[in-house]
């Protein structure tokens, strides 16, 4: 049986705790009076030598000691933790009651109750009421160290869910070191079943009641169809027990065949904002990409290396990896290599501001659709000495890739952009505004490529993005730096992100900006918390702490500037910008200079010339 069956017993009359346990104490009394009589008058004569009115007195004695019990708190004391101190709240509520009642009788001139009786009666129902919460103490501890026997490392866990993914996950984890003492589920036809042996204990209610949690070390979410908010419910539910909350796999890592039912996981954030999955037009993607050669800038980062991994489900040609870092290239180079072997992949190191190697590999593999997700795109880092290579790895580099996808021929070039792109207040989102414009001018030259740009916020688990930081803080002790308490960021999940890129590269016309519908804002600090809570601790042992915004840092982000407005697509998660604004006849020649010219490479200058750029652009 699992650990803890005792306690699960228990826990299944907890609605009608204290009726039963006044019962059972006044149950004890009454085996006590009769005891005490055996004791006085000897088996022969325990029953002939009492008084008539008898019964009576035994009806007024339980009267008495169930309302000094009361006033004393002893039914609301947890047998299974019964102590010393307990044990002396009980004599003295035997002493006062066994006193009351022998004055009573005393009063009352009822001369047929022997002395002796008044006088042991408490005494007995003393060592009655201790024997009886001491073998519930045993059985709770005898029945904890037969769990810590069986279970070295002691992980004990309440399922929540009781639907066939918690039978395979029970099936699968009770043979690695785990203990499942119960299902918890809202179904109230499944309470009181069992599943793969298991009992289902009663309704997710339950994780608000810290006895039914107690000797627990894990709760697991068993949920992978579930929806987004039904999901976002339940972890607000078990983020209250302060006990870590893990999760199986969700439905896409199941089916992309990423990870298994009995693989549990700790909570990641896009469990906890409870968004949507994107519902793919697969028929528009897979004939965007299916037996086209596809090419992916900055493949191994964030966002490019989940791009390839989407692209690659939709059976492409060939995939060109271009990417900078030799490390990140690899990584991605052996993931898609071992999940897709038969797809022919190119591994190009290179760089987008170097246009001579970027004409090369086009006119050599010739893409038909690229992907240009190479970028520097950590705010605070590029707000410094970095200023003037955001400008020539974010626009320049643009405008390099655009440019030889434009003179190979490629049919579709799709530029990654960002929401800090719009009223931009940091030299990042400058540069990415600066791309955009660059996509457009060249929309309007280059009629043989649609060239496209795609908007979206904050992605999660990205890396240098806050989540990741945020779990590493959490990981240390704390605490957990927040720049701002105010402090709102749009967010979507990588996976999601990617599918929307590739749903808007099959929709779009040429010149067109997409935005990607994030949702709404989330609050940085909330965030902050409830991964804290997710994990087992309260803000006092891991608290938030408030560092002040950064260089070039907004407290909100916007998708739209002020002068655009929006049409809607065949998507409903995605929608065009129509951007308004003309820009100077000179301005790619004034870019290209800016970007090519060393002498601007202090921050303060660099500043001046976005401005000429990017209009809109205001540094904080």
């Amino acid at each position: 049986m699992p650990s803890l069956t005792f306690d699960r017993s228990l826990n299944r009359l907890r609605r009608f705790r204290l009726p039963l346990v006044v019962a059972a104490d006044l149950i004890v009394v009454a085996l006590a009076w009769n005891v005490t009589y055996l004791f006085r008058l000897g088996f022969e004569r325990w029953l002939s030598a009492r008084p008539d009115y008898d019964g009576p007195v035994l009806g007024a004695v339980l009267v008495i000691y169930g309302a000094v019990f009361w006033a004393a708190g002893v039914p609301r004391a947890v047998w299974r933790y019964a102590s010393f101190p307990e044990i002396q709240r009980l004599a003295l509520a035997c002493a006062a009651a066994g006193l009351i009642a022998a004055v009573v009788v005393l009063m009352a001139q009822l001369v047929g109750i022997p002395r002796a009786v008044l006088a042991l009666h408490p005494i007995v129902t003393l060592m009655g009421l201790s024997l009886a919460r001491l073998l519930v103490r045993m059985l709770h501890e005898r029945a904890r160290a037969r769990s810590a026997g069986r279970d070295a490392d002691g992980k004990r866990a309440v399922v929540l869910g009781a639907g066939e993914a918690a039978r395979l996950l029970v099936a699968g984890i009770q043979h690695r070191g785990w203990t499942v003492e119960g299902l918890l589920d809202d179904d109230r036809a499944k309470h009181g079943t069992r599943v793969a042996g298991v009992p289902v204990l009663g309704g997710l209610e339950l994780l608000h009641d810290a006895e039914a949690l107690e000797g627990l070390t894990h709760l697991i979410l068993a949920m992978p169809s579930a929806s987004g908010a039904q999901r976002k419910r339940v972890l607000e539910l078990a983020a209250a027990s302060r006990l870590p909350v893990l999760t199986v796999p969700s439905a896409d890592e199941l089916r992309d065949g990423r990870s298994r039912i009995d693989r549990v996981r700790d909570i990641e954030p896009e469990d906890v904002l409870g968004r949507e999955p994107v519902k793919l037009d697969e028929g528009g993607v897979a004939s965007l990409v299916s037996g086209k050669v596809v090419l992916v800038t900055g493949a191994g980062g964030s966002i490019g290396s989940e791009l390839c991994r989407q692209i690659a489900r939709f059976g492409p040609s060939r995939l060109v990896l271009f990417e900078l870092s030799e490390f990140a290239l690899y990584g991605i180079e052996q993931e898609i290599s071992e999940r897709y072997p038969q797809l022919p992949l190119v591994r190009l190191i290179g760089d987008v501001k170097d246009l001579a190697t970027l004409q090369r590999s086009f006119e050599r593999w010739r893409p038909q659709l690229v992907f240009h997700a190479a970028a520097y795109k950590h705010v605070p880092l590029m707000e410094g000495d970095n200023a003037w290579l955001a400008l020539r790895n974010n626009t320049l580099g643009t405008y390099h890739a655009a440019l030889a996808a434009a003179q190979a021929g490629v049919e579709r070039f799709v530029l990654i952009s960002t929401d800090k792109a719009v009223n931009p207040t940091n030299v990042m989102g400058a540069s990415k505004r600066a791309a955009e414009m660059v996509v457009s001018h060249l929309a309007a030259t280059q009629p043989g490529t649609r060239f496209i740009a795609v908007r979206f916020g904050n992605v999660l688990g990205s890396s240098g993005s806050v989540i990741p930081k945020f779990k590493e803080q959490i990981a240390k002790g704390g605490p957990v730096t927040v720049t701002h308490p105010q402090i709102t960021r749009y967010f979507m999940t990588i996976p999601e992100a990617s599918q929307l890129v590739l749903q808007a590269a099959a929709l779009a016309d040429s010149g067109q900006v997409f935005v990607l519908d994030m949702g709404e804002p989330v609050t940085i600090a909330d965030l902050a918390r409830e991964l804290i809570r997710l994990t087992g601790h309260t803000e006092e042992e891991i608290p938030v702490v408030f560092t002040g915004l950064r260089p070039g840092e907004k407290l909100y982000e916007e998708l739209l500037a002020d002068a655009d407005t929006t049409l809607p697509t065949a998507h409903p998660r995605l929608r065009i910008a129509q951007l308004r604004g003309d820009r100077p006849d000179d301005w790619m020649e004034r870019m290209l200079r800016y970007a090519e010219s060393a002498d601007i490479a202090d921050p303060a200058v660099l500043r001046a010339r976005l401005r000429e750029l990017v209009p809109e652009y205001r540094p904080a």
